[in-house]
């Protein structure tokens, strides 16, 4: 059955085949063609495929819609764009440079009607309508990072972010933009999906505002007898990616937690999107610097579906990756020996490879292993990429003290006992960087219960002391406040932290040049906790009565009144689309995938795709509370 990626990727390559239907067997000899995106096409395209995928699809050039281009007789020219006022105003421009002989127009979201009028007469007028051969609405305007994993926004991603969505100066007509434009992408995401899905969410939050103008845009497509999009819905045979049910869209708000965001964490693609800033798919890690040497550009590193050991071990813990990378060397070297041991052995070095053409079984494997060369070079490639990305992320970790962060965070979160008190650690100049100790203090706030007022001001004092920008903390004592009237949401409550061990794991993990030597990594144990996030999917999921799900809104958009009445019978669902507006992270996402993977039994196969607006890391989340503390702080007064 096919993932959501898998089926943004066919739609793109349909696309890409000049919305023909694709042959079964590829043509030996593809359609030339050339590609114009603008940025949010570009973003969508590149962590899903590659050039090279692009090149055997005959795409020979792929150029921005806004760079100085000359004309290309000849070939088809696709246009992959959303129809703003900008980008229709350049498609019209090279209507009337002639640039191209035949034009395939193909919008991310649909152009209106006065758009497309205005779009034929300035075809009319350059006299180039024969040459628009095709104009398309491509529902696919969604950023596909994993399998089950999609945001909105990649440029100008603070459209959608925590911060444009919880100021306070927001205009009406701003605020209706805003969530149109998550509406309008989310029904895109459930076109391609081919399900109708039932909608939960959260009352009097950003997310009920998504959810109602979600639930009448796809009653109003469903009940359009022209223009219904969902014909093979999941209701008949052969339907969409989630078989026989409908699945439920879970649309929360990032309110209900902004701890996690924060929250230091140990699995490897949530540290890497931490420490060195991951964004689609692709990370800049620089090398070592020689001594007194000139700095080198940081090379980009692309963790792809293509790459067996990021599939495998992008959601485990730290040590375990780096124990991973140091078998995965182990294998290469034995392999690498066995070729030198071979050549060795038939009187093969350098000079002499005359002896290649002796027939015996020495010659056999020798010529086994010279075949497997490519796959060995592959393997050398990733395990150095791999090398270089897990010692960059290990240098952060013994400079930050990292570990310690993620124990303190985890027992803070689990209502244990701290071994020290968290005034001597704040105070500790070595103890991580100024920012980290903000987000030690701020998971400490909202998870802690009965901490006297008179603490947290020291505590901040300390912060200020140490060189902590504290205008996040106003944002964060009204949302605490606001939270904590609504018995449901109370923020200490909800949190159950692992107590993970970690403690002197470091001291056993040692680079030494390029490899990992590892000892000890087999007792760590992290203990599996659901997130808050997890909790309320579960509960959703399962139908289960609860007082903070009981009151979420149902609506049905299959229904024709509409209405927001929950059914009394309800089969538990067997696929979720859980979509948190204002801001997702990868260490929710591993925890969907972590409780999914549990909840898998012989008969019954569960599955959740996660989604959010925009993808931030706590550096970057904290920027945004910041931001919205200012806000609440006003002007200071000289």
């Amino acid at each position: 059955m096919l993932t959501l990626r898998e089926r943004q990727i066919n739609a793109i390559k349909q696309m890409l085949n000049l919305n023909a239907q694709q042959p079964k067997v590829l043509a030996a000899e593809p359609v030339w063609k050339i590609l114009i995106y603008d940025r949010v096409g570009q973003d969508i395209i590149s962590p899903i495929i590659s050039i090279k995928e692009l090149r055997e699809l005959g795409v020979t050039l792929h150029v921005q819609l806004h760079s100085d281009r000359d004309s290309i007789p000849d070939v088809p020219a696709i246009y992959f764009c959303m129809p703003t006022e900008e980008n229709l105003d350049r498609i019209q421009q090279d209507f009337t440079n002639g640039l191209y002989d035949i034009y395939h127009l193909n919008f991310l979201a649909p152009i209106s009607r006065q758009k497309i009028e205005d779009l034929a007469a300035s075809a009319l007028q350059a006299g180039c309508v024969a040459n628009i051969h095709r104009v398309y609405d491509q529902y696919v305007n969604f950023i596909s990072l994993e399998d089950d994993f999609f945001i909105l926004k990649h440029q100008k991603s603070e459209q959608l972010s925590y911060y444009s969505i919880n100021r306070a100066n927001t205009r009406d007509d701003e605020m209706e933009a805003l969530m149109d434009s998550i509406v309008d992408s989310l029904f895109a995401v459930f076109v391609t999906l081919g399900n109708v899905p039932i909608i939960r969410c959260p009352r009097n939050t950003a997310a009920e505002m998504v959810a109602r103008k979600l639930e009448k845009k796809l009653r109003e497509n469903l009940w359009d007898a022209r223009s219904n999009l969902f014909h093979m819905d999941a209701t008949q045979a052969g339907g969409g990616v989630f078989s026989f049910q409908r699945p439920v869209l879970l649309l929360l708000d990032r309110n209900m937690d902004l701890a996690t965001p924060l929250h230091h964490t140990w699995s490897y693609q949530a540290l890497v999107h931490d420490v060195l800033d991951l964004g689609l798919n692709l990370v800049y890690v620089e090398d070592d610097q020689p001594a007194g040497g000139t700095r080198k550009k940081p090379k980009p590193c692309d963790l792809d579906r293509s790459d067996r050991f990021w599939v495998n071990h992008k959601g485990s813990p730290f040590p375990t990756v780096a124990e991973a990378i140091q078998e995965e060397l182990e294998s290469y070297r034995n392999s690498e020996e066995e070729i030198k041991r071979l050549k060795t052995s038939m009187g093969i070095d350098g000079e002499a490879e005359v002896a290649f053409s002796m027939v015996n079984d020495a010659t056999a494997r020798l010529t086994n292993a010279v075949n497997s060369l490519p796959q060995l070079m592959e393997k050398k490639r990733l395990i150095d990429m791999h090398t270089k990305i897990a010692t960059a992320i290990l240098n952060c970790i013994k400079a930050r003290r990292l570990d310690s962060f993620f124990e303190l965070e985890e027992k803070i979160m689990s209502k244990q006992t701290l071994d020290k008190p968290l005034m001597d650690l704040l105070k500790d100049p070595e103890f991580g960087t100024a920012e980290d100790k903000l987000r030690l203090f701020i998971i400490f706030y909202i998870c802690s219960l009965n901490v006297a007022d008179f603490e947290i001001e020291r505590l901040k004092e300390t912060l200020q002391e140490n060189g902590c920008d504290l205008a996040s903390l106003a944002y964060i004592q009204r949302w605490k406040s606001i939270m904590n009237r609504t018995p449901s949401m109370n923020q200490a409550a909800q949190y159950e932290g692992g107590g993970t061990k970690t403690v002197s794991m470091f001291s056993k993990l040692v680079s030494q040049g390029s490899s990992f030597v590892m000892e000890g990594v087999k007792n760590l144990v992290v203990k599996k906790h659901s997130l808050p996030v997890t909790k309320i999917t579960e509960q959703v999921m399962e139908c289960r009565s609860n007082p903070e799900t009981d009151d979420y809104l149902y609506l049905d958009p299959k229904l024709l009144k509409g209405g927001d009445t929950m059914p009394k019978n309800r089969a538990p669902f067997q696929d979720a689309v859980v979509f948190v507006v204002g801001g997702g992270n990868y260490i929710e996402y591993q925890n969907l995938v972590d409780f999914i993977r549990q909840k898998q039994t012989a008969n019954v196969t569960k599955r959740i795709v996660y989604g959010s607006s925009t993808l931030t890391n706590a550096q970057q989340f904290l920027k945004e509370l910041s931001a919205l503390g200012r806000e609440i702080q006003g002007p200071v007064l000289s």
